[in-house]
């Protein structure tokens, strides 16, 4: 089993979606089952996206509790189209969330920690489908109140989740086709880096736009989750992050 995480670029519409699912089906064929950990679908000012949601009115600068439930919806949408999208390809799938995701968070809100993962009910979820789809970037504490991870939160999800099950690696899906020691949108001198320890890797995300959030991979450091950190729309090896 791996787990696959697809973020906000490669949600944002059905043509990349469609990258996304031929992906999903590679690791179907490898590795026998795949958990899917989506993003909310976009950046910025795209519909669907976090932004366009904490956005809807200012009001919900005043509630923590409201802003993390707005925000939510961001991946449970995702999750809802990306389930439909590989149900439509024939793909069989489930959709795990809330509380069924076993994810219990504690702290504030906006900015919860995991405290634990319960995996029994993803566990049995798997032995009658072999594609599972999780919305990122959220638990539910004691009270059953939606609780977000931090901005990038979605990946502090699918490291977790793979830590908890016991999964072969973490496969990340960006628009770059692999870690590189500067952002080659706006920098051409660059070094592109096939494999890096967790401490070679950890520097590299104290920067504006980390390839994924730091709390995620201080975590899988934390874990030894191997991370796979691919292309979108390349079939290149990518990098690979390693305990």
């Amino acid at each position: 089993m791996i787990i696959q995480k697809f973020g906000g670029v490669a949600m944002q519409n059905q043509q990349q979606r469609a990258k996304c699912i031929q992906h999903i089906k590679d690791g179907l064929s490898r590795y026998n089952s795949v958990v899917v950990v989506v993003s909310a679908m976009g950046r910025g000012g795209d519909a669907y996206s976090t932004d366009t949601l904490l956005n809807v009115t200012d009001a919900l600068n005043h509630s923590g509790e409201a802003k993390d439930l707005a925000a939510a919806c961001g991946e449970l949408i995702s999750s809802a189209v990306m389930s439909a999208e590989l149900s439509k390809e024939g793909i069989d799938n489930t959709i795990i969330y809330g509380q069924n995701t076993g994810i219990r968070t504690h702290g504030e809100f906006c900015n919860a920690m995991i405290e634990k993962i319960n995996t029994s009910h993803i566990l049995n979820t798997l032995q009658t489908h072999s594609c599972l789809i999780v919305p990122g970037f959220q638990g539910m504490n004691e009270q059953g109140q939606f609780m977000t991870l931090g901005r990038g939160g979605s990946d502090l999800t699918a490291i977790a989740l793979a830590a908890a099950l016991q999964a072969s690696h973490v496969e990340f899906y960006k628009d770059v086709p692999a870690v590189m020691s500067a952002d080659p949108h706006t920098n051409s001198q660059y070094i592109r880096y096939d494999q890096l320890s967790f401490t070679e890797f950890l520097p590299l995300l104290d920067c504006q736009h980390p390839i994924i959030q730091k709390k995620a991979a201080l975590y899988a450091k934390k874990t030894a989750t191997p991370l796979h950190i691919r292309g979108i729309a390349s079939e290149e090896e990518g990098t690979w992050i390693l305990p």
